[in-house]
Parts: C-alpha cells; structure tokens; sequence
C-alpha cells in the first residue's frame, strides 16, 4: 500500500503544471547585470522583443493574446523589435512606421501574416509601403514616414536597448527591466506565460 501511494505521489508530482513546480533563477529566468528602466510607471512592464521574421515569434502571437485578455491588472505589455544584426533594422522600421501612424492594430497581425502565410517578399520601403496600401494606408505617408527621422532614432533605439537586454534570440521577454526569459527557458509557451506571471509578481514584491 505504502509503495502504491509513493508511486502515486511521484506520478503527481511530476505531473504538476509549471506554475506550480519551483521556478528557477539561471535555469528558467535569468537575472539582468544592469537592470533597465521601464516605460510603464507603477505598472509592472512586460516587454517582448521580437522579429516579424522569427516563426517562433509568429508561433507565441496566439499565446500572448490570450495572456493579455486576463492578464494581472499591474501589468502592461510592451512589444520592441529586436535587432540582431543590420538585416533586422528593416522589420523594426515597419512596427516604428505602424506604430508613428496609428496603424498597428490594422497592420501589426496582417504583416505577421504576410510574411509566413502568404509569403510575400517585403524588403525594400518601396514594397512595404505598397503592401500597407492594399490594407487602406496611404502609400506615400507610409512611404516618408518609414525613412523618417523619427522611426530611424526609434530604431537606433531598439539596436541599443537590443545589446542591453542581453538577448541572443528572439523571442525574449524582459520583465520590468530586470528579468529576461524565452519559451526554452520556460519550456514551451503555456509554461512561459505562467513564468511571465510569477515574474510579474516576484518583480511587484521587489519594487
């Protein structure tokens, strides 16, 4: 009987959800060297870096929606596109573009979509300002912006703030500039959630 019950006990244990099982530091969160500030105020910062290109990032989309339909109420969730290398400064002034104009609640999806549904081939401002005007935008305003000072400065922004997070990969989640994970580290995308979660708290008790 005590044998049965010890079985038991080690199948449930193993069997608990991530939100329940220890989590941690350097194994499913590390800690960052230089803490960053936060953009939230009194709210908990929640920051994805991500790349348009990435599929894992096209593949967490889903599950980040979700999150944020019942996400805690001292939470606010911020996405910057990571930048790598040079190659990357493409996509971070397409959000940089959406997010000047007003149109990231119409584009921010579509683009994800574009690129790893449709497969469409969108390298040059030329091509994305025309691909924006097929979703109603105003094709030359897309144009000037998407070469603008403003979205280049944002840029040089997010390249800076990229080295600063220490990310080797995307997609990287940085918790109120102190903390930073990725679905490896969590080990899948609900238990990241959950992770995100718990960070959020742990960084609530620290401030």
């Amino acid at each position: 009987m005590k044998r049965i019950l010890f079985t038991c006990l080690a199948f449930c244990l193993l069997s608990l959800p991530a939100s329940a099982q220890e989590v941690a530091e350097g194994v499913n969160f590390v800690r960052l060297s230089e803490p960053q500030s936060v953009q939230t105020g009194e709210k908990i910062e929640v920051l994805e870096l991500f790349w348009y290109k990435c599929p894992h990032c096209y593949k967490l989309e889903p599950y980040l929606k979700r999150w944020l339909k019942n996400k805690p109420d001292n939470v606010e969730y911020l996405r910057m596109p990571a930048i790598l290398n040079d190659s990357w400064a493409f996509d971070a002034h397409a959000f940089y573009t959406m997010e000047a104009l007003g149109l990231t609640k119409l584009l921010h999806d579509a683009y994800f979509d574009a690129i790893h549904e449709e497969r469409k081939r969108i390298f040059t401002p030329e091509h994305f300002a025309d691909w924006a005007a097929t979703h109603g935008a105003d094709r030359q305003t897309v144009l000037e912006t998407f070469t603008s000072f403003g979205v280049s400065a944002k840029v040089t922004y997010a390249s800076d703030m990229t080295r600063r997070y220490q990310t080797n990969g995307v997609p990287t989640i940085i918790v109120d500039g102190t903390y930073q994970t990725k679905v490896s580290m969590a080990g899948g995308p609900n238990e990241l959630i959950d992770l995100i979660n718990h960070l959020a708290a742990k960084a609530q008790g620290e401030r």
